[in-house]
């Protein structure tokens, strides 16, 4: 009962995971997204039509990974080289994603292609308890894992991500430095945006293994609250990922073993979880214990530094 309740967390978690690594790039250079459901979206409609036109997985990823990167480039043009507002772009992301993933997607209801297949790695698969949840999985949750590390180790472990950081807290005083800030800006908005569409890409390609209109279910909705919930750390956002996947798999339990509780009732607790966890963010925000970038959400123009 355990191990599959805990396997049910990780796949459930899995493509959360990713848009909240996304998001977490994102606003560590500085910028607020609030397109990750609409990118959750394209990404799982591009992996899908790409997989089922090529027949390569890989490919599904790849284009689902480029489709959110170009529809992010959207969002970074208006707030880093237009400055524009950034809640309202990420809001218009979502609905454009949204909007055009349900026209493009028609051809695609009712087609269904072959998902990812787990693959046991030897010995570690046959640990009690653990072994099928995190070593009995696809390739792209065992990617997961590694861009959880990835994503910690270039922020504190590299130049580049101590750059990004820095346009989060101070964009003037890394321009002093002579750090390109609109461009790594704009990269930081595109790569995390490439994420997220994996992150859509996982629902199409390996939790249901065919196209969904509005398959995301709110997802990108709970990746951006996870954000806050993680401080903006890469291993914070796992345990979040898999908090919220394993209260998902429960309720899915709940529904199975035939509970007397009404499903609409157990279908909400994800996102009431989601209210209950900004509140206390907030809460700790305000007493000063959160590790929110500086100058996240505030556009950046050289000609104003004083």
């Amino acid at each position: 009962m355990v191990e599959i309740l805990l396997d049910a967390t990780v796949r459930a978690g899995t493509p959360i995971l990713f848009a909240t690594l996304g998001a977490i790039i994102n606003e560590r250079a500085g910028i607020i997204n609030l397109g990750i459901e609409g990118l959750m979206l394209i990404g799982a409609l591009a992996g899908f039509a790409g997989t089922f036109v090529s027949g390569s997985l890989l490919i599904g990823v790849l284009a689902a990974f480029a489709a959110a990167f170009i529809a992010g480039s959207i969002h970074a043009l208006i707030t880093v080289q237009l400055r524009g507002n950034q809640i309202v772009s990420g809001l218009a992301l979502t609905m454009l994603g949204i909007g055009i993933t349900a026209l493009f997607g028609k051809t695609m209801v009712g087609r269904t292609i072959e998902g990812f297949e787990r693959i046991a790695i030897p010995l570690l698969s046959e640990l009690p308890v653990v072994g099928r949840a995190f070593f009995n999985q696809d390739l792209l949750i065992y990617f997961s894992f590694l861009l959880v590390f990835k994503v910690w180790f270039f922020f504190y472990r590299t130049r580049w991500g101590l750059a990004v950081r820095t346009l989060g807290e101070n964009p003037a005083a890394a321009d002093t430095c002579g750090v390109p800030v609109n461009l790594y800006k704009f990269l930081a908005v595109t790569v995390g945006s490439g994420f997220v569409g994996i992150g859509g890409a996982y629902l199409s390609l390996a939790t249901t293994p065919m196209w969904i209109e509005n398959m995301s279910a709110g997802r990108g909705w709970i990746a951006v609250a996870l954000v806050i919930f993680a401080g903006w750390s890469s291993p914070r956002a796992l345990f979040g990922a898999y908090l919220f996947g394993g209260i998902t798999a429960m309720q899915l339990r709940f529904q199975a073993m035939g509970t007397t509780v009404s499903a609409h009732i157990l279908q909400m607790l994800p996102y009431v979880f989601t209210i209950v966890v900004l509140v206390i963010s907030t809460l700790r925000l305000q007493k000063g214990a959160s590790q929110q970038p500086e100058s996240l959400g505030l556009p950046y123009d050289r000609e104003d530094r004083k």
